[in-house]
């Protein structure tokens, strides 16, 4: 005490009861700052959400044993006789769904030659409608050149 007018700490001293008044204000000041901070993110999701399901549509239905075609968008390098994007055929021969794996992905049921992993997301299938009785098909004749 009597070098700088304080008993030395011995590490052992139990502390003070009492309120620290400075540390309440504190603690209130940091859980005001959470709960606006809280508030400011909720609406910035809302506000996101929002603008989102603008853009969204309802998903089509698929059950098992349904016929669709399989867009060619992802599968343009594995086409044989690499024809140009152009003249390339935008779906590809109706497949069998067989199975379900979420409400955005189906399993196809895929011959062994094409070399795709058999479960595809719904924005590359469109379900296959048979013609139009009475329609007729005209194949076209063989190009020339």
């Amino acid at each position: 005490m009597a070098n700088n007018g304080r008993n030395p700490r011995m590490g052992f001293e139990i502390r003070k009861k009492g309120k620290v008044l400075r540390a309440e204000e504190f603690a209130a000041k940091m859980k005001e700052i959470q709960e606006k901070a809280q508030a400011a993110l909720r609406k910035a999701q809302e506000e996101m959400k929002k603008q989102m399901d603008r853009h969204r549509e309802e998903v089509e239905e698929y059950k098992v044993r349904d016929i669709v075609l399989l867009s060619t968008k992802d599968l343009k390098w594995q086409i044989v006789g690499k024809r140009t994007d152009k003249l390339t055929e935008r779906f590809v021969r109706p497949y069998r769904v067989k199975g379900i794996i979420s409400s955005n992905a189906i399993e196809l049921d895929l011959p062994s030659s094409v070399r795709i992993h058999p479960v595809v997301n719904v924005s590359r299938i469109h379900r296959y409608r048979d013609q139009v009785k009475g329609q007729k098909v005209t194949p076209s004749p063989p190009v020339e050149i």
